[in-house]
């Protein structure tokens, strides 16, 4: 269990609490650790405001967008200080320069807490603001790039598919 509190989750779909605010939603996970309500509600604001929802305490998931229930989703994945973060598709919902501001807090985090991040992403543009990129095929490892190598191999890839499309039509 102690292991488990040291790892945030950042699932594709939310997995939110309907009927809690965004605030509540982010103060649940430490509520089970057992962390003091005033000591909550302080760290549930921090992060909400740090992922650009100040205003949208209050809301519940249905009152949010997509983008929005992401990004307290990822709120309450770091709410309990973990020393790991899974992020599954996180951008997946947000407009580009929301997904900007994502990944930028999670480069602080990564660099100010010396937080370990694993993110899994079909998008490049996620994929390009990594250390390591480690692409998957057929459910293995197929190969280790570093962002310098896999902005090379990205306009090869690229035109490989493109062939690939108008070969299909």
């Amino acid at each position: 269990a102690k292991q488990r509190q040291k790892i945030g989750f950042v699932f594709q779909f939310y997995n939110l609490i309907p009927r809690f605010s965004a605030l509540k939603n982010v103060e649940f996970s430490m509520n089970i650790q057992k962390i003091p309500k005033q000591e909550r509600y302080k760290i549930a604001r921090n992060l909400l405001d740090r992922v650009g929802l100040r205003s949208r305490i209050n809301h519940k998931p249905s009152e949010l967008s997509g983008g929005e229930q992401q990004r307290v989703a990822i709120a309450r994945a770091l709410a309990q200080n973990p020393n790991f973060l899974l992020m599954d598709e996180p951008t997946g919902n947000v407009d580009t320069k929301t997904r900007d501001n994502i990944m930028t807090l999670v480069q602080e985090l990564n660099k100010e807490q010396d937080l370990t991040v694993i993110i899994v992403t079909h998008n490049p543009f996620i994929a390009k603001t990594t250390n390591r990129i480690l692409p998957i095929i057929d459910g293995k490892i197929s190969d280790q790039f570093s962002i310098e190598e896999y902005e090379r191999l990205i306009p090869s890839k690229m035109s490989i598919q493109k062939k690939q499309l108008k070969e299909k039509k």
